[in-house]
């Protein structure tokens, strides 16, 4: 991944992705105001090499993980972040193949494109195992993820991936052995991995791995 520099904080007011907006409504005789994003519903794809018996993975910087890492106390409303006292590395978060719906295909043909776009494999739709749908970050959002399962080989293997330049991605792909993924799930805190990261570990590790022992 290139190096980041130069971080900010600044105020908007539009985004391309997602919408703040608030809910007023009466629970029984009291008035709540609920504050919302409208944000896209999304795919996430738990990819196996069957080849080096590995999980393909993805690496990249989240803005929002770096400013919730630093401390509440030194996080600027607005202007410069100290990248030597807090450096960029703290954002760097583990991830599956995902990506947002955003698109006139199946959530299936999406699947497919974000495997090729950041991981380099090509695999077919047919190819792609739906696991569950289910909703995200319910007090705020309420989008419907939806996880995939494939199987790949290093013979499928067309591109280094690393996502799509033209809309600013930077993505490292990195693959995981059986033994580094249960020492994943074993730790007290996982921060640099979300809960949906851990979901598609442990129902990776319940479905695949323990059921063919």
């Amino acid at each position: 991944m290139k190096p980041i520099s130069d971080v900010r904080v600044v105020k908007t007011t539009e985004s391309a992705f997602i919408k703040p907006f608030s809910l007023l409504f009466k629970q029984g005789q009291k008035e709540i105001k609920w504050d919302l994003i409208d944000s896209h519903n999304g795919v996430f794809v738990i990819i196996y090499n069957r080849t080096r018996n590995t999980l393909v993975c993805v690496k990249q910087f989240r803005p929002g993980v770096y400013y919730k890492s630093i401390p509440e106390d030194d996080r600027p409303k607005e202007g410069p972040i100290d990248t030597d006292k807090y450096p960029p590395s703290m954002g760097l978060t583990v991830e599956f193949c995902a990506g947002i719906v955003d698109k006139n295909k199946s959530l299936a043909e999406i699947a497919v494109d974000e495997v090729r776009e950041e991981c380099g494999y090509e695999v077919k739709v047919s190819d792609m195992q739906k696991i569950i749908s289910c909703r995200a970050a319910l007090s705020t959002t309420g989008s419907v993820m939806t996880f995939f399962y494939t199987e790949v080989s290093d013979q499928m293997k067309i591109s280094e991936g690393g996502g799509l330049a033209n809309e600013g991605e930077d993505i490292e792909v990195v693959e995981y052995t059986i033994p580094q993924i249960r020492d994943i799930v074993t730790q007290s805190e996982v921060l640099n991995g979300s809960s949906s990261f851990l979901f598609g570990l442990m129902w990776f590790l319940t479905n695949k791995i323990v059921m063919n022992n």
